[in-house]
Parts: C-alpha cells; structure tokens; sequence
C-alpha cells in the first residue's frame, strides 16, 4: 500500500512524500527510523475527513485561547507533569476544537520524540516563530513552567493594549459611519422630494439651498457611478497596500499623520520592548532576540530599523550605537535606557521598565485621542444635519410666511 506522509526532520524542516508499506503501523515505524517526525499520514487518495475539512475552512485560534493555555501549561509544568501528559489532558479538556485537535497532534509528536519546540513550529497560525523560540529557550534552561508564564503575561499584555485601542476607536467609527448614512439618506430620499415642492412654488433660493439641491441631483443621478469608482478604487488601493512597496507607505503613513503618529511611535516602542525584555530574560541571545522582535513588530519602517540593528550588533556595535542613528522613530531617551542596560548588564530589566512605560503611554494617547475625536464627531454629525435640515426649513418657512 501506499501512504502520504507529511513529517519533519531533526532540523525541524518540513519533508513531504510517499511510501510504500504493509500497513500504517509500518509505515510510521520505517519514516521514525529515518529520524522524521510525522505530522500527518494517510493512504493515498483517501480524502479527509468532513470535520478535517471544516477545520481547515475555521482554522483559527484567537490570542484570549493562547493566553489561557500558556497559564495552563505554566500551572501543569510547576506541578511536574509530564509533557506527554500535560498535552494529552489539554487537548481532551480544551473547548475550541481546532485548538484541540493541534493539541493532540503535538502530544503525538511528542510520543514520536520531538521536542516540544519543534512540534509547536509545526502550527504557526497558533504558535508564532517569538513563542517557538521561548519555549525552546525554555527547554534549554529546564525552566519551562517559568517560559510559559513570562508567554501568557506577554501575550495578555499585548492583548489588552491592542483591544483597549480597537475598542476605543469602536464609538467614533460608529459616528462616522452613522454620518455618512444620514447623509446619504437625506441627499438621495429627503431632499429630492422637498427640491421638487420648492420648485413648483417657485420663488429666489437662498444660494446654500440651491447648493444642496446641486449635491442631491448629483448624488440621485451620479450615486451608483461614484459608488462603483469607489469599489474600484478601493481594490485597487487594497492590491497597493498588500505590495512591499505600498506596506512600507502604509507604514510610514502611519508613523506621519499628526498626533496620531504619536500613538503609534509609542506602541511599537512598547511592542519592540516587550519583545526584547521578554525574550532576553529567557535566556535568548541578543542577536536571535532581534531578529523576532523584527517580525513581530508590525511595522516595516521599524522592522527596517531592527534588521539593522542586528547586523550592527553582529558586527560588534552596541543596540545602542545603531538604534541612535534613527532619532525620529527611536527618542534619545529609549537609546539612552538601552546603553545604561548594556553598560550594567540590565538590558532585559530596563527594556521591561521601557516596555511598560510605553504602554501607559499609548493608554494615555488612545484616552486622549477618543476624548478629542468624541466630541468632534458629535459636532461634525450634529453640525451637518443643521446645515442640511436649514437649507430647506428656511426656504419652506419663507414660503409659508408669503402665502
């Protein structure tokens, strides 16, 4: 018979094919003896199952499930569990059945003697290059109940920083679409119908009036062209930004736009510090803490700035040395802490403080920002709507008071 196999190596590079066997159980044991770890067999040309296939389709794992499991894994690896053991249970336990299902693959792959780094980086939708490389770290130090905790508090604090931004954005994104509708409802509905009594009772406009009927014709007649250009429009916008090219403007757009820019200088520092504290206190080489800090950040410009400050650190600068040379984006103060931490052997600690008072930082500027925009939208919203409904209360009224 014979059986696709999908493993990985003891460098824990992917390695896929086929083989001709007896049976599965042969199978398995003849790819082990040539130091693969399995990840995946089966007959060839047996399909999946459904629920494979809907897993496929709903493979997601949300940061809040990560969370809990890495403080799951700390609790059972502080008790002495055995790995085998600990992922066995969690993955019967677990409710999210993808999450599951993952978790049951990497108790097989321990059972087939991986490590527990190497069956992680075998699901990187869930477990990120940054968590592989914790763990490997921790499993070189032995002090993997302590990676795990140091993952979940790191994981939680990146959670509720991202969510308290995305929920305070949540209300004015509201008034700014519930603007538009308003507006559009009344161009297209409202005022066609009261255009067209202001007209049979013929009579001088005021000019704002006429102005708005101008906008109200335009959009009735215009509505689904503009509608269209704007579809178009923004495909072709969404292509651009998905392009190194346009990530990068993005990116730096970002990083440019008044007041905003700000709070997202400040979060990225505290992403950038985070990572770094994070993976220097493990146990995890300068160098290697760089270049996943660099994949992590979530911005190119600064992704940019850490890539080379890794081959300035490999070619004998200090962190310090290089990240000076990029003062807009790194302030003197963040350079001035990370030479004091490399001078006092500190860097993991100062990188911390960094990291958690940036974070307040971004609190405060997302506080700000909404109590700015709040009130501003209010304003626009309420101030439009007045110009709107003036524009032929005022025109009715003078006709009502002539007859």
């Amino acid at each position: 018979m014979l059986f696709n196999y999908e493993a990985v190596d003891n460098t824990g590079a992917p390695k896929t094919g086929s083989i001709d066997a007896v049976n599965t159980d042969v199978a398995i044991a003849s790819l082990q003896r040539r130091g693969l770890v399995l990840t995946s067999i089966h007959e060839a040309g047996q399909a999946g199952s459904v629920l494979s296939m809907n897993l496929a389709i709903f493979d997601r794992v949300s940061n809040k499930d990560v969370v809990i499991l890495s403080r799951q894994l700390s609790t059972l690896f502080e008790a002495q569990v055995s790995a085998l053991r600990v992922f066995r249970l969690l993955g019967s336990e677990t409710e999210n059945l993808v999450l599951a299902k993952k978790l049951t693959q990497i108790a097989d792959d321990l059972q087939s003697g991986s490590s527990i780094s190497i069956a992680l980086s075998k699901h990187p939708k869930v477990f990120s290059p940054f968590y592989v490389n914790m763990v490997k770290a921790g499993e070189e130090s032995g002090k993997l109940d302590q990676t795990f905790q140091f993952l979940a508090d790191y994981l939680d604090r990146s959670f509720e920083l991202s969510s308290k931004i995305r929920g305070a954005l949540i209300y004015p994104a509201f008034i700014v679409i519930t603007f538009f509708v308003v507006m559009i409802l009344m161009f297209t509905m409202v005022i066609p119908s009261i255009s067209a009594m202001l007209v049979e009772n013929g009579g001088n406009l005021p000019s704002y009036t006429l102005v708005v009927m101008g906008i109200s014709k335009f959009l009735v007649n215009y509505g689904f062209v503009l509608l269209g250009i704007a579809i178009v429009a923004g495909f072709f916008l969404v292509r651009f930004l998905r392009t190194p090219a346009g990530r990068v403007a993005f990116d730096r757009f970002k990083i440019s736009i008044p007041y905003v820019s700000s709070l997202y200088r400040k979060l990225y520092l505290s992403r950038m510090s985070d990572n770094l504290s994070t993976m220097l206190v493990s146990g995890i080489p300068m160098v290697r803490a760089l270049e996943l800090t660099a994949t992590v950040v979530d911005n190119r410009i600064y992704e940019d700035i850490i890539n080379t400050a890794v081959e300035a650190v490999k070619g004998g600068k200090t962190l310090s040395d290089s990240l000076s040379n990029n003062p807009k984006e790194i302030p003197g103060i963040v350079v001035q802490m990370v030479k004091v931490g490399e001078e006092t052997g500190e860097s993991g600690a100062i990188l911390k403080t960094l990291a958690h008072f940036y974070a307040r930082e971004v609190e405060t500027a997302v506080d700000s920002l909404v109590s700015l925009i709040e009130p501003l939208m209010i304003v626009m919203l309420g101030g439009g709507v007045a110009i709107l409904l003036a524009s032929v209360l005022v025109p009715i009224y003078s006709i009502a008071s002539g007859q």
